[in-house]
């Protein structure tokens, strides 16, 4: 199985690994592919591993790159059994207190929300966040945490058993979102139509994307349109809106003796709840299995907490929304294996969406 929601490159072994990592997405250790993109990125490796000073680890630990996304994931490890995980930042995403504020959600909800978070490891000054640079690479921001024991959900043929699991485990960060008193300087990103939409957007715009030719882009803009005039009349009431994880694939839950772990909250944001079904089906949302991944997710959710008809009228809408905001990631991030792969066809068939999405939802 290749899971294309990681954004970057992602590999899921032939055989269940016996505990999963913290910040990664399934991390295939020995992939050749990782092994490839650390040689071509020494000054990385270099500054990973100089960087292991801030933190009270065994002299002798040595990084592995794991995962190679937005941000670069390490396996943190000595002869003698050490391990842990080490995330290092891509520069201009976040700030200090973003990732700050992150690990105080991660945290507050592992700890009253009954969801397993990874816990973080911090450094010798006893912050959970650091800085290194090094005279090839500037300054990054850096974050370690344990090992998480458990297994990612492996989708059965239907794919909607772990689905379900994701829907319920969803329930309980929204439940917690709403209940938890944040700290006043607070700080995330957004993930509202203004985000994807805007002038300063995430991730760029979606007319930059290869294959966005005029058809495309008429279709697309009417699309954009209408799911501004829906989002508008649906608000951004408690209920509705909230902070979110906003990257809750199955790639990031583990599942360790029937207990569900998230992990990887560096997109958590403030949107909609029912955003974080799209950004599950991320990349995927044309497979005839969605409509089904749907309703289990949807079943899922509701063992923990009531969804209104507006909620479910809505579903579909955040699943183009997302669609629409990946379209202007693959743009922003021309370079990556991932927006390569899908240049030849991303974009039409985000158009095919789009005119199924105007002939269901037409206002």
């Amino acid at each position: 199985l290749l899971w294309l929601g990681n954004k970057g490159i992602m590999t899921t072994s032939d055989t269940p690994q016996d505990h999963m990592l913290a910040g990664s997405a399934n991390p295939a250790m020995n992939d050749p592919a990782m092994n490839e993109l650390a040689m071509k990125d020494p000054a990385m490796i270099d500054l990973a591993n100089s960087a292991l000073t801030l933190w009270d680890v065994p002299s002798d630990a040595r990084v592995r790159l794991i995962n190679l996304s937005e941000n670069a994931t390490f396996l943190v490890e000595n002869d003698a059994g050490f391990k842990s995980i080490l995330r290092v930042h891509r520069p201009g995403y976040h700030t200090r207190r973003a990732i700050e504020c992150e690990i105080e959600w991660m945290v507050a909800l592992g700890r009253d929300g009954g969801v397993v978070t990874p816990p973080v490891i911090r450094g010798i000054d006893g912050n959970p966040v650091q800085s290194f640079s090094t005279s090839k690479l500037s300054n990054r921001y850096l974050v370690m945490f344990e090992i998480v024991a458990g297994e990612e959900p492996v989708p059965d043929q239907e794919w909607t058993g772990p689905v379900h699991q994701h829907g319920l485990n969803a329930a309980k960060t929204h439940l917690h979102s709403m209940r938890w008193q944040r700290p006043p300087d607070f700080e995330r990103l957004c993930w509202d139509d203004a985000a994807v939409f805007g002038a300063d957007a995430n991730w760029g715009d979606w007319r930059d994307a290869v294959g966005v030719d005029a058809e495309v882009k008429r279709v697309l803009e009417a699309c954009e349109t209408l799911l501004c005039q829906r989002l508008a009349a649906y608000g951004q009431g408690e209920g509705r809106f909230g902070l979110i994880h906003a990257d809750m694939r199955l790639a990031n839950l583990l599942v360790h003796h029937g207990q569900v772990r998230l992990i990887d909250f560096d997109d958590c944001g403030f949107g909609w709840f029912m955003y974080d079904f799209a950004a599950g089906i991320s990349f995927m949302e044309d497979h005839v299995q969605v409509p089904a991944l749907k309703d289990a997710w949807v079943e899922g959710y509701q063992t923990i907490r009531r969804l209104d008809d507006a909620d479910l009228h809505e579903i579909d809408t955040m699943v183009m929304l997302r669609r629409m905001a990946l379209l202007a990631w693959t743009a922003s991030h021309a370079e990556t294996p991932l927006a390569q792969s899908l240049a030849g066809h991303f974009a039409p068939v985000s158009a095919e969406l789009a005119e199924r999405y105007l002939a269901e939802k037409r206002l």
